[in-house]
């Protein structure tokens, strides 16, 4: 009995893991809710739409991520850019299997946060969401719509598919963010 207390005692406390702060945009249905839910191991069922915006800290083992969720209705995108000041990363999620005018509304809001003056040097995670679905485009496909090149050359970022059934795959694009977000800082400082 002595011996365990000890060894949770005198242990030390674990190395503290860096904590960004990022923020999460994306059209109202594009999943980002029930992305992050699930990266906290929260149950997807009790999701609801984020009306004004939620903050989550997400937990990965070599760093905390406090993910400012914002609203994607129409109604609310137009307040985005008020969330956006120390914001140290951008996760945008968009649906790849949405329509056609939906994913060129998404097209447009990526392009303004990605030139917007309080993101544009930011690291990005781009996650093109619902790749289990049918009418899911491809991210070559997504990449060439959004005119990802010509637009993002020289910023960091990452395009990458996901669903909620490969968490092994989100989690991955994750640690992709986390590492150029380490750089970010690291030349920031």
């Amino acid at each position: 009995e002595k011996e365990c207390f000890r060894a949770l005692c005198c242990k030390g406390p674990p190395p503290a893991r860096p904590e960004y702060d990022l923020v999460c945009i994306g059209l109202t249905g594009s999943g980002k809710t029930s992305l992050l839910s699930k990266l906290c191991s929260e149950s997807p069922d009790s999701v609801v739409s984020t009306t004004g915006f939620s903050i989550k800290a997400v937990p990965f083992q070599n760093a905390i991520l406090n993910v400012k969720e914002l609203g994607g209705a129409d109604n609310i995108r137009k307040y985005w850019s008020r969330y956006y000041q120390g914001s140290q990363g951008v996760i945008f999620v968009l649906d790849s299997a949405s329509s056609e005018d939906d994913l060129e509304t998404a097209r447009n809001e990526l392009h303004s946060a990605l030139q917007h003056p309080q993101l544009c040097t930011l690291p990005f995670l781009i996650l093109a969401n619902h790749q289990d679905k049918p009418a899911a485009r491809s991210v070559q496909e997504v990449k060439k719509y959004f005119e990802l090149e010509p637009l993002a050359r020289g910023k960091r970022w990452i395009l990458q598919p996901c669903s909620l059934d490969d968490m092994e795959a989100l989690k991955d694009s994750f640690s992709q963010l986390i590492n150029l977000l380490e750089d970010h800082e690291a030349v920031r400082m």
